[in-house]
């Protein structure tokens, strides 16, 4: 097997591990990140419905920074968003990733703008 898709099969894999665990309510919504090498998006999903309840995203936004800065304000963005909707408590799903670098800028800023998992 080839190098690249023995990476995606395990990613694969450990992103059902936690999809398995976590799930969404409508009291407390999935905020799932999806990360790729030049931007960083986070929703807000409830899975009992199965729609996106809010979204943040980089793409489109001239904002500038390191990309673990650009993380953060990801973060804060949809901790604003959540607040407005009054979701205070959310499920955390890192799709895969470990929680190191972006993911955890991202997790942080929204967790110092009140959201909690």
């Amino acid at each position: 097997m080839a190098d690249l898709a023995k990476k995606q099969l395990n990613k694969s894999l450990r992103k059902g591990r936690v999809r398995a665990k976590v799930s969404g309510t409508a009291e407390r919504p999935r905020l799932t990140v999806t990360i790729s090498n030049t931007h960083v998006s986070a929703q807000l999903i409830d899975d009992a419905k199965g729609h996106t309840v809010a979204a943040a995203t980089t793409v489109g936004a001239k904002a500038t920074g390191s990309k673990s800065e650009l993380a953060a304000k990801v973060g804060a963005d949809i901790a604003k968003k959540a607040k407005k909707l009054k979701i205070t408590s959310v499920v955390f799903d890192r799709n895969g990733r470990r929680y190191a670098g972006r993911l955890s800028a991202l997790a942080d800023a929204a967790r110092k703008e009140g959201l909690e998992f």
